[in-house]
């Protein structure tokens, strides 16, 4: 396994969380059943979101999307992980992992977009209460999240195509559960200066801008905040934005953790361990954050299921 340009490499050796066989059974069980709880969460507020017309607007419509785009980033990794770990060959083909690359990428990426328009969404709502229904129209709402959308797969184009251009030596062992770029870029034979150089600055401007749109929202919603004299306003509005604050500490906090302990440490194990976080954890959370904190998403759930329940009685009775 010398370094070498091999550029007909098949596959890649994929990293396990453990390699005791008594653990596999749990790992297993413990992936798929967050996998399940994540799909199923997420899809109710999607449903929830769709059916009740009392949710559309902007505030849910981006809700919904961050819902579809949490089910896209864990289904672009667990199924694979749990068909390894079920035929115990911790493998994924060339191709594979090329696309894995290029959809997590793409997810990712795009979930740092979404934080910030709802940011800046929950910014008008507060700070320009008055002009919200003329700011945050649907066209406007539609367009941020083609912008934002046609931005990330753009960049992900760009990252994966480059990615094409790397040789890589035979029987690579990536040190991570699943594709991940930056790991998929510091394996390679060849050089990479290209590739580093290209990352580096697009996750400057797509990630740093983000944040910094962000921080800018919420520097001046607290403002307004400490501006309004009563307790009870200050309350209400705070309450508006709670849900999605907790989701960004959650996503920021998650992830500069795991940088902070691939820095830390030289064991891919607990940098593998600690990137759980926010490509399962995550998605996985999002829907309780809301789900639990939002009574609109509460009240629409339960209308949700009511008609659902009625709608299986009708059905139950027409075929007796």
């Amino acid at each position: 396994m010398g370094p070498g340009n091999d550029t007909q490499i098949s596959r890649f050796l994929l990293l396990v969380l453990s390699n005791d066989p008594d653990l596999q059974p749990l790992i297993f069980g413990l992936f798929l059943s967050m996998y399940l709880i994540t799909v199923c969460g997420n899809l109710l507020i999607i449903l929830a979101v769709s059916s009740d017309s009392h949710l559309h607007t902007p505030m849910y419509f981006f809700l919904a999307n961050l819902s579809f785009l949490d089910i896209c980033v864990i289904s672009t990794i667990i199924p694979k992980m749990l068909v390894n770990i079920q035929t115990q060959k911790n493998v994924i083909s060339y191709p594979g992992c090329i696309s894995q690359t290029y959809f997590s990428t793409l997810f990712a990426g795009w979930d740092d977009f979404l934080l910030a328009v709802m940011a800046y969404d929950r910014f008008v709502a507060i700070c320009h209460p008055l002009h919200y229904t003329v700011i945050m129209i649907p066209h406007l709402c539609g367009l941020l999240v083609l912008v934002s959308w046609i931005m990330r797969v753009l960049n992900s184009l760009l990252q994966s195509l480059m990615l094409l251009q790397l040789s890589f030596c035979s029987e690579v062992e990536i040190p991570h559960f699943f594709c991940e770029l930056h790991q998929m870029i510091q394996i390679a034979c060849s050089d990479t200066f290209l590739n580093d150089t290209v990352l580096y600055v697009s996750t400057m401007l797509l990630a740093g801008g983000p944040l910094a749109r962000i921080l800018y929202s919420y520097s001046k919603i607290i403002s307004s905040i400490h501006r309004i004299s009563s307790a009870q306003g200050k309350y209400k509005a705070f309450s508006t934005c709670a849900s999605h604050l907790s989701v960004v500490s959650l996503f920021y906090c998650t992830v500069l953790g795991v940088y902070l302990s691939s820095a830390a440490t030289q064991s891919s194990h607990a940098s593998a361990v600690a990137s759980v976080m926010y490509t399962v954890v995550t998605p996985m959370v999002n829907p309780f954050n809301y789900s639990l904190r939002n009574r609109d998403i509460k009240g629409a759930l339960i209308r949700f299921s009511r008609r659902a329940a009625i709608k299986g009685t009708l059905v139950l009775v027409v075929k007796k």
